[in-house]
């Protein structure tokens, strides 16, 4: 039997505002959509503890032997600046003032968008489609909400008109608004815009002359607003109704509230049974922001160029430091609190080694099989990761306890303590052994300095056949030779 028939899961959803039993809608299988990224800059960290929260989730589901098909998608086109409806799309203003080509911004940033995710040890989502890609998809959505009266164009633009779509369905169900109180908390139009209301969106923006990313419509040349891209790809890939749809606490209004009013006027039905959403993350107390300084890149932390932190941090100690949050609480990043990080860390490491070498008794005078459904109660109870992290520190107790001969375990026991610590910490947490990780790079380093020394041999020798094909065969592997008058270093 699979381990989900024998765990009960229990998931907050922001819909009810309250924990659910979990019920799959297909049994075995589940459906996830997450919002992705704007590629437009480098990842923001808040961004990342976003991600890393549904990337635990993702984890543990399977963990709990589900089918899960993830849908994380890449934002490249249509955000427009400061999320309103007239503007300039960010990535069209970054390409603008980088004299870059749209694509370009999108290429650089989506590189290093996965290359932050894999050294933060993310799982790739099963599928990350692209807003680009799925023009034809939008336009197609958009025609249907057209047809059912609800979608209106307007000089060339279509827009959503959500007083209509409310007297038949809730808008603001998901964030907790009313329309009324809206309306009436927003200024009079005089005329400056093309909507009925003020709370309309666009589902279809006519672009300007001067706007660089444009596509053909039935209504204009254009581009699609930012809502809609995910109705079309959570929908393409997981149906009109899936299990759980889950992005940042800032997207709950108005970016997921409009995807629901899109997906009911489309469809006529609601389209995600569990709504989750991750909390912020800020930096010494306070929001962070590149105009205030009080910012720090994850890359930074990793490498220690930086003035927030006192040295370099690996990307485990910094994944474990925001793991002792819950993903719905607000998590505070410090240089004190990553410090106490890395110790608890370390500690943890070190009980995994020594439980390699524990020694198994005839009679167990610890309750291992209680201890190890707390690990999961813990994660049942709506993915609550510090608490899973408190009962693995209560594992490393009991490792303590049996190496120190104060305890003991049956050769079962001590199976089952292996396999639980084991299985939470590196496939649940996604947390790495950072001695393995420094034992690889020590290996490569090594190699690729034998290389180096053969390619000076063979330079010395005049095979400079040899010598450019052991550079060029590095460059393809991603390790980067220079020459200098110290001699060759390397880069990856």
């Amino acid at each position: 039997m699979p381990l989900y028939t024998s765990q009960t899961l229990k998931i907050y959803n922001s819909l009810s505002g309250e924990k659910e039993t979990f019920v799959p809608i297909n049994e075995g299988n589940i459906g996830m959509y997450v919002c992705g990224p704007t590629v437009y800059s480098n990842v923001h960290l808040g961004n990342v503890r976003t991600f890393m929260s549904f990337d635990v989730i993702f984890r543990y589901l399977l963990h709990l032997e589900y089918k899960v098909r993830y849908v994380r998608n890449i934002t490249d086109v249509g955000h427009i600046v400061d999320d309103q409806e007239d503007g300039e799309d960010k990535i069209a203003k970054k390409a603008r003032i980088e004299q870059l080509e749209p694509m370009e911004v999108v290429q650089r940033y989506t590189i290093d968008f996965h290359d932050i995710l894999k050294a933060f040890n993310f799982l790739p989502p099963s599928i990350e489609p692209t807003a680009t890609g799925h023009i034809i998809e939008q336009i197609e959505i958009i025609k249907k909400i057209v047809d059912s009266g609800i979608g209106y164009e307007a000089n060339g633009s279509v827009y959503f008109d959500v007083v209509k779509f409310n007297k038949t369905n809730h808008y603001g169900r998901l964030s907790g608004r009313n329309i009324e109180d809206m309306l009436a908390n927003t200024r009079d139009l005089d005329g400056q815009t093309d909507k009925r209301n003020p709370q309309d969106f666009a589902l279809w923006k006519k672009a300007e002359p001067q706007h660089i990313m444009r596509w053909p419509s039935p209504w204009s040349d254009g581009f699609p607003g930012w809502h809609l891209e995910c109705t079309a790809m959570s929908t393409k890939y997981l149906g009109n109704h899936f299990d759980i749809h889950g992005g940042g606490m800032d997207l709950k209004f108005p970016h997921h509230e409009c995807e629901i009013a899109q997906n009911e006027a489309c469809t006529g039905q609601t389209p995600v049974n569990y709504w989750m959403h991750a909390n912020m993350l800020t930096l010494n107390g306070k929001k962070m922001a590149k105009s205030t300084g009080n910012n720090i890149l994850p890359r930074e932390i990793l490498t220690g160029e930086n003035s927030i932190l006192s040295k370099a941090f690996s990307a485990s100690v910094a994944r474990f430091f925001m793991l002792q949050a819950h993903y719905r609480s607000i998590l505070d990043f410090s240089d004190d609190a990553i410090v106490a990080a890395e110790k608890g860390y370390k500690r943890l490491m070190e009980a995994l080694d020594t439980l390699k070498n524990l020694n198994s008794s005839t009679t167990s005078s610890l309750a291992i099989e209680d201890w190890r459904q707390t690990c999961y109660d813990a994660m049942n109870d709506d993915f609550n990761s510090p608490i899973l992290i408190a009962n693995l520190f209560e594992g490393v107790r009991y490792i303590n306890l049996i190496n120190d001969n104060k305890e003991t375990v049956t050769a079962t026991d001590l199976a089952i303590l292996t396999t639980t610590m084991q299985a939470f910490v590196f496939d649940v947490l996604g947390l790495e052994d950072e001695k393995i990780a420094d034992s690889n790079t020590d290996k490569l380093e090594g190699t690729v300095n034998m290389l180096i020394a053969m390619r000076n041999q063979a330079r010395a020798d005049k095979n400079f056949a040899l010598s450019d094909q052991i550079r060029d065969q590095l460059i393809v592997l991603g390790i980067q030779l220079k020459d200098g008058k110290e001699g060759t270093t390397f880069s990856v």
